[in-house]
């Protein structure tokens, strides 16, 4: 961030990125969030997860009003929780991407109005894809709803937004990225090794920060974004100021202006901190 930009806004990923890697708010973290609403700066939360899958300490502090969420294709007003921007899958993309990967052993989680669905006879897959970690086994579940009837049906509650798809071991993931990359008009990324997830084409964290940046209207170069994931790439590159955190992996850290500490050692406020002290 040059020296005539004025730091306006904050995008910054979630796991691993913002929250440390037990899925918890570091203090330091916390603390830079009282600065930034003390001078005026807003955080956006940018995620995968729907908007209720937020901490409540991020999406209730005064510094947060957006968040961009299902890795860009909604872009929410949580404070009058309302939708601002949608880049749904259709219907006809999602019930195609089921067909090509039916047959392999992954999830195949959808996205609707706020909920996240699996059906039930795939409903032990996220204990596998877990691979023993409780932590992140216990996150898988408490986003997740089963359904026991057609896809079809199910897609009559709402537009899908997002498709995740866990494959245990990795076994079938080069099958579903293949099977992704297919069908017309999604691109797919990841968040975590053992998953896919998969979208509009329109729908990205960076084309999200770019859209609200233009919302609001604030110069994208007035604008910092944390991440450390392939799907933080667009927002990494978007940004006036991408910053990866040093857990990133090496396309992040090689897009990245800038690199900061990891998210266990609360990089995001260590990096913020000296720029909000300037703005006292």
């Amino acid at each position: 961030m040059g020296e005539k930009n004025m730091l306006k806004l904050v995008f910054t990923d979630l796991d691993g990125t913002f929250v440390d890697s037990q899925k918890l708010v570091p203090e330091r973290n916390a603390h830079v969030l009282d600065l930034a609403a003390e001078r005026g700066v807003q955080f956006v939360p940018c995620t995968g997860r729907n908007a209720n899958g937020i901490l409540p300490e991020l999406a209730n502090h005064p510094a947060v009003r957006y968040a961009i969420c299902c890795n860009g294709a909604l872009v929410v007003d949580l404070r009058e929780d309302r939708v601002l921007r949608s880049a749904p899958m259709s219907n006809e993309q999602v019930l195609e991407l089921y067909e090509r990967v039916r047959n392999l052993r992954v999830s195949f989680d959808v996205f609707i109005n706020g909920k996240v669905y699996l059906e039930r006879s795939r409903w032990e897959i996220p204990h596998e894809a877990s691979g023993g970690d409780r932590a992140a086994e216990k996150f898988f579940y408490s986003l997740r709803t089963p359904y026991d009837c057609s896809l079809e049906e199910l897609l009559q509650r709402g537009p899908a937004t997002k498709v995740t798809m866990l494959h245990p071991g990795n076994i079938d993931a080069a099958a579903v990225r293949a099977a992704a990359e297919s069908v017309e008009g999604v691109e797919w990324t990841w968040s975590l090794p053992m998953n896919t997830e998969v979208a509009n084409a329109e729908a990205s964290k960076g084309a999200a920060l770019a859209w609200l940046c233009g919302h609001l209207g604030v110069d994208v170069a007035d604008a910092v974004a944390f991440g450390d994931g392939d799907n933080d790439l667009s927002m990494i590159r978007a940004a006036g100021d991408g910053v990866a955190m040093a857990n990133a992996i090496p396309e992040v850290l090689a897009a990245a202006d800038h690199v900061t500490s990891s998210c266990d050692e609360a990089g995001v406020a260590a990096y913020l901190e000296l720029l909000l002290a300037r703005m006292a």
